[in-house]
Order: structure tokens, then C-alpha cells, then sequence
């Protein structure tokens, strides 16, 4: 993609196509040229759509020329996680189950980008049915870390934020059941927001009554997350969640207009867990004090959480055993061992372990609801160490400054699946590169329903803390 159009945000593109300085068709052919490459290098798609991009980006020119009203992201190209239903695109659930799977209609966070102007170019790598936080599956192979071929990028939507990282377009759909679009923007220097349960309505969530997954904004700016929740944002019959959902000053709040005079902040470096890469923890004490510089009341907070990833564990492996149990008969040696494992343990879960589950989530609820009677926002690190070495295996213990700790989900994203649980706003943002070459990573959390307030404070950072200096070096995409 040309450098002309490789580093632009959505609304910047937008503007170029509608004021006709550029055309939908010259952008997305440099959009896709770039998709090449970043396969290429990266194996970060599962399908490029080239010639329905195409077909699409001329209807979009058309449209600019007869004068139509066109919408806020009118010809802007748009890549989403193989998760998330596409209409006459294949949809995969990187499966070999739905190799060959062609919805008939779109998910309807992809039917409202697309209402608001926005191209579909193609599909982005996942595990099957986005099961653990390395991108790889025997469907596809496995995606890379654009800072380090040698690391994971994270998963599970970690082709969106690898194809983010190396200027693939400026929007792309990617989902959240524990951490999936927080891990991946980590490592990969990206900004990955998970909104409140229900803003953005998920019609393809298999448990709407107990729905701990979100279907998210990956970018590679504050604005165009706002740009996408806005678009895909509001009520919707299939989410029961959805309904009072608002998107109504979102974007207005991404122009992170004014300083944080009076926030209160709490930081927070532990959420049960004992174990931090120490450069890391600088890092998120640099950008604690770059805070207050910015007018906040910044405050350390103790660590009296429990792990949640047991009680995570219990509802999630039983609810993949009793999606896919039916399916081992005939495609257990064609699934990823590390689902078919897990789905095992799903198995042995009893009723009342399913039970005490939903009775921890509560109590996790309300203790974090509580953490917002003193602060406005909460700091933390996003993982607990940099993207681990892509060989790492799921259920292996992994190490912190040549420490042997705990295992992954415990160990290196605690910070992630709180939120899930609780239904709160978390983005995860840039903060410079680790001595050892990929992104560190914070994350803040806001009340329930407070995203505009998240995206405002997540913009006043990226101003006074900008990332664009840190960008990968991939042969033939800087």
C-alpha cells in the first residue's frame, strides 16, 4: 500500500474519497497490494476478497459521483477477524468444520460498518473458534509478530493486529472472550478497546444470557476505535445485553480535547497474580506520573483479587464441549489437540461447579464495581511480560526474567479476563518497546457504561504519549 495511504486513519481516508483527492478503487488496490505482502510475511489472513473489494470500492466511487450521501467511513477498507460472519465471504472459525462455510448474512457489527461506507477486504487468522492466545491452527499454520518473526502476536484475533501493525488498512473487526483483542494489540503494539457488554451487540454469541465475548474495535488510533464503536454501537434484538446501549458522544470524547484535571486513577501493577517483568512495571510507573503530569490524582491500589482464570476456565471449556462434543466423532484429528484437551476437561465440569462459577462471577462483579467508588479509571500492564516465543505451547508454565512462574492464562494476561467477567470497558494501548525489541502494553478500565470517559483519557494519552515512532520494520512494509 502506498505510504500515501498505509498510515492514515478511517476518517483521514474517508475525507480523501469523498472530497475525490483519492478514489475508494486507487486506495483499496493499494490496500490490498499491501495484504500480499503482509501474508507474505506475516500469514495474517485466512482470506483476501480482492475482487469483491474491488467490485465494492467502484460502486463507492460511483456513489461519490452522482453526490449520494455517503457515510462516515464511505470507502475505507475494513478486514475482519474469521469469527465474525461475512455474507458471501467464507467464514471459517479457522476450522476445518467450516472450511467451506458461506454465510448468508453478515454479523450485524459487520452489517453496520458496512451501512456506515466501510469495504470488506478480507478475512484474519484466529485459533479454531478462538480458543487460546496464540494465533495458529491447522487450518491456516500460524501468524507471526511483526516486531519479531520469532514471537507470537498473540491471539486470539492476532491476525487483525498484526495486519493493524504493518499499515494493513485502518479498521478491522476482532472479538474478546478473555483477552483476545487486548493480547494481540500488546504484542503488537496496537490499540485494542473492549467495550461494556452490550454496547456493540453480538448476535453470534452461543450464550447471550451468560455472554462474557465481545465483538471489538482493533485500530491502530483512539478516533477510529471511537469511529467503529459508533458505527457498530446500539440496541439490537439478538443481545439482550444491547438494549439502553448508547453510542452517543463517543466520538466527540475521542478528540481528546482538554487534560485529566481531577481524574482520579488508581494503578494497579497486580490482579492476582505475583509476577511482573520489572521493565514493564517501569514502564507503567512512567506512564502513572505522565498522568498526573496530565492533571490526574494518580493513586496505588493493593492487589485483593483471587485469579479468575479457574472459574473462566470452568464456563469455557464446558461451553466449547458443549458446542463441538457432537463434532469429535468425525473431526478430532483434523481440530487443534490443545481445543479437543480443553473441550475434555469441559467434559468433567458438574452442575455445580458450572453453578459455584456463575456465583464467583457475581462476586467478581461487585468488587470491581467497587473499585469505582474511590477512581475514575484503573491502570495496569496488559501482560505480564512481552509477546512469549512463538513455540510456546498453551499449557506450559512461562517464564518472567528467566523465572519459571505460572501458566499462561494465569500468568502472563491476569489483567485481561476480569472484564470479561464484569462487563467493563478495558483498552489496551501503546507505551513504547521493551528492551528486548516488541511493545509494551497498558491497559486502562472504566466504569460500566463509561466508554466515552475511556476513550477521552485514552486519547489525552495517546497525545501526550504518541506511538506512531514505534512501528514495525517489515521488509516492504515500513
Amino acid at each position: 500500500m502506498s505510504n500515501d495511504f498505509a498510515w492514515l486513519g478511517a476518517a483521514e481516508i474517508a475525507a480523501l474519497i469523498r472530497d475525490r483527492k483519492a478514489s475508494a478503487v486507487e486506495v483499496m488496490r493499494a490496500t490490498l497490494q499491501r495484504a500480499e505482502k503482509a501474508q507474505a510475511a506475516l500469514h495474517c489472513f485466512i482470506t483476501i476478497c480482492a475482487e469483491e473489494a474491488l467490485r465494492d470500492a467502484r460502486a463507492a466511487d460511483e456513489a461519490v459521483a452522482r453526490g449520494d450521501a455517503v457515510g462516515p467511513l464511505h470507502g475505507v477498507p475494513l478486514h475482519v477477524k474469521d469469527l465474525v460472519n461475512t455474507k458471501g465471504v467464507r467464514t471459517t472459525f479457522a476450522s476445518h468444520m467450516y472450511a467451506e462455510n458461506i454465510p448468508a448474512a453478515d454479523a450485524v457489527s459487520v452489517a453496520r460498518l458496512k451501512a456506515a461506507g466501510a469495504i470488506l477486504m478480507g478475512k484474519t487468522t484466529t485459533p479454531e473458534f478462538g480458543h487460546m492466545p496464540f494465533t495458529e491452527a491447522p487450518l491456516f499454520g500460524r501468524t507471526c509478530n511483526p516486531y519479531d518473526a520469532s514471537r507470537t502476536c498473540g491471539g486470539s484475533s492476532g491476525g487483525a493486529a498484526a495486519a493493524m501493525a504493518v499499515g494493513v488498512g485502518p479498521l478491522a473487526i476482532a472479538t474478546d472472550a478473555g483477552g483476545s483483542t487486548r493480547i494481540p494489540a500488546a504484542c503488537c503494539g496496537v490499540v485494542g478497546f473492549k467495550q461494556s457488554l452490550g454496547l456493540v451487540p453480538h448476535d453470534m454469541a452461543p450464550d447471550t444470557f451468560g455472554n462474557m465475548s465481545y465483538i471489538t474495535p482493533t485500530t491502530r488510533n483512539v478516533m477510529d476505535t471511537a469511529l467503529m464503536l459508533e458505527a457498530m454501537g446500539g440496541a439490537d434484538p439478538s443481545d439482550i445485553h444491547s438494549f439502553g446501549a448508547s453510542t452517543e458522544g463517543l466520538v466527540e470524547a475521542a478528540r481528546g480535547e482538554g487534560t485529566l484535571d481531577g481524574l482520579r486513577i488508581g494503578w494497579r501493577p497486580y490482579v492476582g497474580n505475583t509476577v511482573v517483568d520489572s521493565e514493564i512495571l517501569a514502564r507503567c510507573e512512567q506512564v502513572a506520573d505522565a498522568l498526573g503530569d496530565l492533571g490526574a490524582i494518580v493513586e496505588p491500589m493493593g492487589d485483593d483479587m483471587e485469579p479468575t482464570e479457574p472459574m473462566w476456565l470452568v464456563v469455557s471449556t464446558a461451553l466449547w464441549n458443549a458446542r463441538f462434543a457432537d463434532q469429535l466423532p468425525k473431526w478430532r484429528d483434523k481440530m487443534s489437540p490443545t481445543l479437543v484437551r480443553q473441550m475434555a476437561g469441559g467434559g468433567q465440569h458438574t452442575a455445580e461447579m458450572l453453578a459455584r462459577a456463575a456465583l464467583q462471577r457475581t462476586a467478581i462483579y461487585r468488587k470491581v464495581q467497587g473499585w469505582f467508588d474511590r477512581y475514575d479509571l484503573i491502570l495496569m500492564p496488559t501482560l505480564s511480560r512481552t509477546a512469549l516465543p512463538i513455540q510456546e505451547r498453551l499449557f506450559d508454565p512461562i517464564e518472567i526474567e528467566g523465572k519459571v512462574v505460572d501458566s499462561i492464562r494465569k500468568a502472563w494476561y491476569p489483567y485481561t479476563h476480569p472484564f470479561n467477567l464484569t462487563g467493563n470497558p478495558a483498552v489496551t494501548l501503546p507505551a513504547g518497546l521493551h528492551s528486548d525489541g516488541p511493545p509494551i502494553a497498558i491497559q486502562l478500565v472504566a466504569r460500566r457504561g463509561a466508554d466515552a470517559a475511556l476513550l477521552r483519557a485514552s486519547a489525552i494519552y495517546e497525545r501526550a504519549m504518541p506511538w506512531d515512532e514505534y512501528r514495525p520494520k517489515v521488509a516492504g512494509l515500513e
